[in-house]
């Protein structure tokens, strides 16, 4: 809820809202940011401003070294779907744009084994012997590769490059290897499938969509559906322990368990509408990413088409809600598989649920940024997350406990298969690459931190670190936002040392962390800049005066001053309203200053008289920045106001800097005019009236009159035009009907001067 919500709130209200949250919330002072000052560096938020190659940051705080990443083949193809690996250590890629099935080995030799009519190869599963089997979108079917000297009763080698040396080895332009063959498998007649998955039993379980059916197929190749959803995706598959299938579904975000007999329950229905991807750890915990927000009436399209999925014709625009599963395509070109904006939006971020082996659910994990499309545990058993649209992997490690491991050069993490030596693979597309993660952390990575803006000229002093291992500490300053531009070089600071960084005073600073791998894994948990601005004028930006206005005071609470600016800057701080009332024979001065150093500053109101030299103290040592005094301190005339904020406060003796600045020339009239030489006659049956009206300092504005208690009634001067301090009236005024012989009348005038100030006078004519 937002104050706009309350349009008609008075500013007092607002105040009192203020200060009664903040002394609930145990705020009992303000601490104003006297002389040396310090920028400190320690939490999850701040970290990630900052640009980290090879660190990882904690969202507890703090940096330690990232799992190595190195990439090992990047593939001709913009999109890489799953990534599987066999026993030898190789790892398959199914790619799109264009659709193929890459075979790399762990020295990064490529070659392509498979490519389809298909748009794109969406997944893939090894089986034994190492047979392939690809499934392909959009019109779904699943195919078998199978390398030939497997086919002809040989035993396919483990690294094949032996029967490939005619095969260039040009990793951007990879051939198409002979020595495998490919055939359809099975064809479920569905658009979409998307996960595969084999039992021990060599079944293989493939998840669909159109009609949210997972088929059984078995190794002799007969196929049956084994399990329906009401939901139109089975989006992802994993096997338990025990056999049990689990299956995460598109549109009600549910999580099944179903029993190798095809009996399915529901473990899970995730406040997300899409499953992604799906983890089971060794102690029977399963792990979900959901995406996507639900929509009422949105979970199941009428049969043959989910409303999650779109596809479209040439210049036709479509959207998705399935993160990095919308095909657009066109008749004539290749299909472009946009993944959607980061930063949440329609797609509300991502979630990981922890489904326990008892059942219960819990959430882990989320982010407003990040998509998730991959889970998977390394060799430590910590669940990472491959993510979009940013590159980066995340390690959840406890509820809402993770560190920001890296960031791909890539746009989206979206698989992860098991590597030689205890490391994984890393699957990415936008580019299509395929990299290895860890299983050791990098022997080196560094860590720049965000450029911090003292906001004036500083004195840059010493630099306080708190961490453990080999870590180098540099600073750098200069004054520009860009360091690229003719900052300062980078100067190591001592951390043993009690020594100044020894970077040049200028405006901004930023410094880096250099991390070495050693016995004692090195940690940077905060590091801290103190610096000493030099002292600026404070400046005072407008002074306006109104007149019949009070300002109220704002209140004092418990150490606290709640001042028009908490902090006398104008660099974002609360501007708390000034509380006032209508009061005419009042006057109120309002000004707004700012102090570029964020010192407390005070306030001295003077004024001047026209034709004086002397400025005269109103006020003095005020915090607000309004006050109001009453109009009979000034004789009627003309005034200026004199505002002096001063930092005296937040500096020695000697030190605090000043600013002034006058109002425009205002005037004080607050004495009425005069009605003078008030006259009535009888003529007739009207009464002839004259007077003149005067005024000491301001123009006539106006005249009324009454006559016998009536209606108030204008009337003009003689000349008409009323522009100067005397102004004389002569007019006749009519008797009311049936009052016309009454021997008595009563003729009332009043006039007023330009402020309002009213002047009254009366008159009883006799008749005779």
């Amino acid at each position: 809820m937002t104050l706009q919500s309350f349009p008609r709130i008075s500013s007092s209200i607002v105040f009192a809202i203020l200060l009664s949250a903040l002394t609930a919330s145990g705020f009992t002072g303000i601490a104003f940011a006297d002389g040396t000052r310090t920028w400190e560096q320690s939490k999850f938020e701040d970290l990630t401003k900052g640009t980290a190659t090879g660190v990882a940051i904690r969202s507890t705080g703090g940096l330690e070294l990232a799992p190595s990443f190195k990439l090992l083949y990047a593939t001709p193809s913009t999109y890489i779907w799953a990534v599987v690996a066999d026993e030898a250590g190789n790892v398959y890629a199914a790619t799109g744009s264009p659709a193929r099935v890459y075979k790399i080995s762990p020295d990064g030799h490529a070659t392509i084994i498979f490519e389809p009519q298909e748009l794109q190869v969406q997944t893939l599963e090894v089986g034994a012997g190492g047979v392939i089997y690809a499934a392909t979108a959009p019109d779904g079917k699943v195919y078998k590769i199978e390398h030939k000297a497997r086919e002809q009763g040989a035993a396919p080698k483990a690294d094949s490059r032996a029967s490939e040396k005619d095969i260039p080895k040009d990793a951007a332009k990879p051939a198409l290897d002979p020595s495998w063959s490919s055939s359809e498998y099975f064809a479920p007649g569905t658009k979409y499938i998307w996960d595969l998955v084999l039992d021990k039993a060599g079944n293989l379980f493939v998840a669909t969509g159109d009609h949210g059916e997972i088929y059984k197929v078995t190794p002799k190749g007969e196929h049956s559906v084994f399990f329906k959803s009401d939901d139109t995706h089975i989006r992802v598959l994993a096997l338990d322990a025990q056999g049990n299938l689990i299956a995460g579904t598109d549109g009600s975000g549910l999580v099944y368990r179903i029993s190798p007999a095809g009996e399915g329950f529901v473990l899970y229905s995730a406040p997300k509408k899409e499953i992604t991807a799906l983890a089971l750890d060794r102690g029977g915990n399963i792990y979900a990413a959901g995406v996507g927000e639900k929509r009422a009436g949105s979970t199941t399209s009428p049969a043959g088409g989910a409303s999650s999925i779109s596809m479209g014709t040439s210049g036709a625009s479509t959207s998705s809600q399935t993160p990095g599963m919308t095909l657009t395509l066109t008749p004539t070109t290749s299909p472009v598989i946009p993944f959607p904006v980061a930063g949440g939006g329609a797609n509300g971020g991502s979630d990981v649920y922890r489904i326990a082996s008892d059942g219960s659910p819990s959430r882990v994990w989320t982010s407003h940024e990040d998509i998730v499309y991959a889970l998977a545990f390394d060799s430590h058993q910590q669940l990472l997350a491959g993510t979009g649209n940013r590159g980066h992997v995340f390690a959840i490690e406890g509820q809402e406990e993770f560190s920001d491991l890296l960031k791909a050069p890539a746009s989206q993490i979206t698989g992860f298969a098991k590597a030689p030596g205890g490391g994984l693979y890393a699957a990415s597309s936008n580019l299509g690459k395929i990299f290895v993660l860890g299983p050791g952390p990098e022997s080196e990575g560094n860590y720049e931190s965000d450029v911090f803006d003292a906001k004036v000229f500083s004195r840059w002093g010493r630099a306080e670190f708190r961490g453990t291992g080999s870590v180098d500490l540099l600073a750098r300053s200069g004054n520009v936002d860009n360091p690229d531009r003719n900052w300062s070089p980078w100067k190591q600071v001592s951390l043993t040392k009690d020594s100044e960084m020894g970077v040049p005073p200028a405006r901004y600073a930023q410094w880096k962390a250099v991390l070495h791998a050693g016995s004692a894994g090195p940690v940077v948990d905060t590091v801290t800049l103190n610096y000493l601005p030099k002292n600026v004028a404070p400046e005072i930006e407008d002074v306006s005066v109104q007149m019949g206005v009070r300002y109220q005071p704002l209140q004092k609470s418990a150490g606290l001053t709640l001042s028009t600016d908490l902090s006398g800057s104008s660099g974002g701080h609360f501007e708390s309203p000034v509380p006032s009332t209508h009061d005419r024979d009042a006057v109120g001065v309002k000004w707004s200053a700012h102090d570029e150093n964020d010192d407390q500053l005070v306030y001295s109101v003077y004024y001047r008289g026209d034709g004086e030299t002397r400025w005269l103290l109103l006020k003095d040592n005020l915090t607000d920045k309004a006050y109001s005094f009453d109009a009979s301190l000034l004789p009627d005339g003309g005034y200026t106001v004199k505002i002096v904020a001063s930092d005296a406060p937040s500096h020695s003796p000697g030190e605090a800097l000043t600013a002034t600045k006058q109002s425009r020339r205002f005037e004080v009239d607050t004495t009425p005019p005069r009605v003078e030489n008030l006259t009535a006659a009888s003529e007739g049956s009207q009464i002839h009236v004259r007077f003149r009206a005067e005024d000491g300092f301001s123009n006539i504005k106006r005249a009324e009159y009454s006559v016998d208690a009536g209606d108030w009634k204008y009337v003009e001067p003689n000349g008409q035009i009323s522009d100067a301090k005397s102004e004389d009236y002569d007019f006749k005024a009519d008797v009311e009907a049936g009052k016309d012989n009454t021997s008595e009348h009563v003729v009332v005038v009043r006039v007023y001067d330009k402020y309002e100030n009213m002047g009254a006078a009366k008159t009883v004519l006799r008749r005779k």
